[in-house]
């Protein structure tokens, strides 16, 4: 009889969340502070339920399948066209609907490519790895992080993007010549000038690829347009579970469902705002100061960067708007610059570098932490650095 064995990550989850549940239990976290936490953080649960489903679906669908492949074909063998496809299409997964749906779904389906074109994997498995991070700054979907910011901003989807589109430029482009040198590049990819692309690839039910592909993009549509986030998840994730409810209602399953995902980030914020009540708000108010101006910018874009990669990118930006003064919302979104682009240099950084490693491990591949942890560091300089410095300068 097999014996089933939860996933690290499940434990990791429970954990979290029955560590911030002693700590409102016990009364370490007072239950009026709890209650705030909770409240705000309900509509983004909303979300977040939501878009996982459509994304997993999304994925079940074989939508990104088709778009990958068809971007390997389009490359015609030449790896800097695909180089630049391959980029394209995180950033487009990642501003679109969020930084884990990158690092969850994307990461298999570019490890599958690079088996079916015959290259080697680890360029295209890094590449979803960076940019997941590195890109998610534009839109408030793009990262839990943004979503709290952009409301504590008070910033309107079109209004954040509009704050943020330099700083995501910069970002994404510093990536791209990280990756390129130090895993794209003729001698790091391997030997072979060129590699023989893929046949087309055919999703197994046309229509139902098409509708979720359809589903996504409207989704994008409606948030940009300034619908509710909530809302707009809600109703694309809606008509995409219905279509699988008359063409694959097998795939329908409980595992659907984010728990894992919800159980982290309510155990997190309650942890973190226990500590906040403790004394964590004094350690990280000396770190970031108060200078709204460029010299702020840069102390709270490097304190976001440093706690990101000590602890994760959520409990070190929720630690760093607990002391940002209300009116710094240049700082404020300094801090975000160095919590979404800067985990990327331990593991546990952000929760989509956790699942990245974890995909790649699933997939068999053997990812050399050395080479990953030293490009990784220097990406972290370069993005965060840039970022801030084009933030500053548009604003």
């Amino acid at each position: 009889m097999t014996r089933l064995r939860p996933h690290p990550l499940d434990l990791l989850a429970l954990g979290l969340l029955g560590v911030g549940i002693l700590c409102w239990a016990t009364g370490a976290l007072p239950a009026a502070d709890a209650g705030a936490i909770i409240d705000r953080i309900r509509p983004i649960l909303a979300f977040l339920f939501s878009v996982v489903i459509l994304a997993e679906l999304t994925s079940q669908a074989q939508t990104f399948d088709v778009l990958a492949t068809r971007l390997a074909i389009i490359s015609r063998g030449r790896f800097a066209v695909l180089f630049l496809l391959c980029v394209l299409l995180a950033v487009l997964v990642t501003v679109g609907l969020n930084l884990d749906t990158t690092a969850v779904l994307l990461t298999p389906i570019m490890l599958a490519l690079a088996d079916r074109a015959g290259v080697a994997p680890l360029p295209l498995a890094v590449t979803t790895a960076f940019l997941a991070n590195t890109a998610s700054l534009l839109l408030p979907v793009g990262n839990l992080t943004n979503l709290l910011a952009a409301d504590r901003v008070a910033l309107p989807t079109a209004e954040f993007a509009a704050r943020m589109a330099a700083p995501e430029a910069v970002s994404v482009a510093a990536t791209m010549i990280v990756l390129w040198v130090f895993f794209w590049r003729r001698g790091r990819r391997g030997g072979a000038a060129r590699f023989t692309p893929p046949a087309p690839f055919r999703p197994a039910d046309p229509v139902l690829c098409t509708f979720a592909g359809v589903a996504c993009a409207l989704f994008v549509i409606a948030i940009v347009a300034g619908a509710p986030l909530a809302l707009a998840s809600a109703a694309a994730a809606g008509v995409t579970v219905v279509a699988f409810f008359f063409r694959r209602r097998e795939q329908l399953r409980w595992s659907l469902l984010p728990w894992r995902l919800i159980a982290n980030v309510v155990g997190m914020f309650l942890i973190v705002e226990t500590l906040s009540v403790h004394g964590l708000d004094t350690l990280v108010g000396h770190l970031i100061g108060t200078d709204g101006g460029f010299v702020g910018q840069l102390r709270a874009a490097g304190t976001g960067l440093g706690l990101a990669n000590a602890v994760n990118n959520l409990p070190a930006y929720i630690a760093g708007e607990a002391v940002i003064p209300l009116g710094n919302h240049t700082q404020l979104l300094a801090l975000l610059i160095g919590t979404n682009a800067g985990p990327l240099i331990t593991p546990w950084g952000s929760l989509a570098m956790l699942l990245w490693f974890e995909r790649c491990n699933a997939a068999g591949l053997a990812v050399p932490k050395r080479a990953v942890l030293i490009s990784g560091s220097v990406l972290a300089v370069l993005a965060v650095g840039g970022a801030t410095l084009a933030l500053a300068a548009t604003s």
